[in-house]
């Protein structure tokens, strides 16, 4: 089978973040046995061996340049290039950054490849990419969009917890665009792939008539061993990216209204926030007794093998949760949000006992001590976790289950 996989995002090293590890992953395991095309374009701070590298894991990388940043000007004619940007995505019914990052060059190549009959199927990894797919592509080839999670639903939860950084501008586009933008770019593909069941109901209420596939993420096991040893002690981590929104929130909702109280309890725990680009306002936390921003690390799973257990207090967001699968995978305790188990049975009748769940400042100081004081409830979480994670979420069941939506067998 020959793929054209389209990722704007560059999808290597795997470990940027949340699009780059599910893009690099099923890449990978459709190479194996199909030959892929990747188009992708230079993201800032992508070096010339990520490059070198990348190219061992496709039959082709063809790359092309972002368009320029748009120029912001003096207060004036700033003013005036956000509102024609505006007026643009309303009209367009289109996420502005998906306009931005379009490409010329890129629809050139993929409408030359459509009309040379060069591929069997058409694979945009990540919602930003659905602009290059015409409506009548999928007359000729498979086309295939794999959504990671639903924008109109990522952009609401924001709102809703308080945690949007321009509350205004995004009720606008979360009423004026979104919506329309997701029910007008589903009617485009022949499959749509989503990661949490969640999401799927969350496409189904914008179209109904669609048939929608399942796919959640995987875990190298081979990164992300289980650990050996129980280490102990009062200390709590929280990983991720930390320039996306919904982590600074996270980190943010922890350290302010979570770790002080749980430090009273315990005046000697410890909360590390590690991962990479950490804004402004999460190196600022750094001020609270006991928090730790390391930025980015030479290997998580050393730090996660350190940890007691690991939180992930998610308030926004759709879509599985590579942090949660990872930590699990590690054999590390996790007391997680809703928002952080999404896509996961870890509780209720008949499932055995894999993370804890916890929502509130209360609801997570509760669990949190119960893991601290329990050496026996985190190695019974410590072992459900992995066994879960090895019965369920591995690249190579992820990548089994893309390909057969890429071969049209839904």
């Amino acid at each position: 089978m020959r793929i054209l996989m389209l990722s704007s995002t560059f999808p290597y090293p795997p470990s940027r973040g949340g699009t780059e590890i599910r893009t690099f992953n099923l890449l990978k395991y459709l190479q194996q046995n199909h030959d892929v095309t990747l188009v992708t374009q230079y993201n800032k701070g992508v070096s010339d061996d990520e490059v070198a590298e990348l190219r061992n894991y496709v039959g082709e990388l063809v790359i092309f340049p972002l368009p320029p940043e748009p120029q912001s000007g003096n207060m004036v004619t700033g003013l005036l290039a956000k509102t024609s940007r505006f007026i643009e995505s309303v009209v367009k019914a289109t996420p502005p950054n998906v306009l931005h990052r379009y490409s010329p060059q890129i629809q050139a190549f993929v409408d030359g490849c459509v009309a040379g009959k060069k591929y069997d199927v058409i694979t945009c990894e990540h919602s930003v990419n659905e602009i290059y797919i015409r409506p009548e592509f999928r007359n000729t080839v498979n086309t295939v969009i794999d959504v990671h999670s639903s924008v109109y639903g990522w952009m609401r939860d924001h709102l809703e917890m308080g945690a949007a950084q321009n509350a205004l501008r995004d009720r606008l586009y979360l009423s004026l665009v979104l919506k329309r933008y997701e029910q007008r770019y589903c009617s485009k593909f022949s499959q749509i792939v989503v990661t949490t069941q969640d999401d799927r109901q969350e496409f189904l209420k914008l179209r109904p008539d669609i048939e929608i596939k399942v796919i959640p993420n995987g875990v190298d096991l081979n990164l992300f061993p289980c650990r050996s040893q129980d280490p102990g002690g009062h200390s709590l981590i929280f990983v991720g990216a930390m320039d996306a929104s919904h982590n600074i929130d996270a980190a943010r909702f922890f350290a302010l209204d979570v770790f002080p109280e749980l430090q009273k309890r315990y005046p000697d725990a410890t909360f590390s926030i590690v991962g990479a680009r950490p804004t402004a306002e999460v190196l600022n936390l750094h001020q609270i007794p006991g928090v730790i921003v390391t930025g980015k690390v030479p290997s998580m799973v050393d730090y996660l093998h350190q940890s007691t257990v690991c939180v992930v207090p998610l308030r926004t967001g759709f879509g599985i949760k590579n942090k949660t699968l990872e930590a699990m995978a590690a054999g590390v305790p996790v007391v997680a949000s809703d928002r952080g188990l999404e896509g996961l049975a870890v509780d209720g009748d008949n499932i055995s006992l894999t993370a804890l769940r916890a929502n509130q400042p209360a609801e997570y100081i509760t669990a949190i001590s119960q893991l601290f004081e329990d050496g026996e409830m985190r190695s019974q979480l410590s072992h459900n976790g992995r066994q879960l994670v090895e019965a369920e979420f591995t690249w190579d069941m992820a990548g089994k289950r893309y390909e057969q939506v890429c071969l049209g067998n839904v």
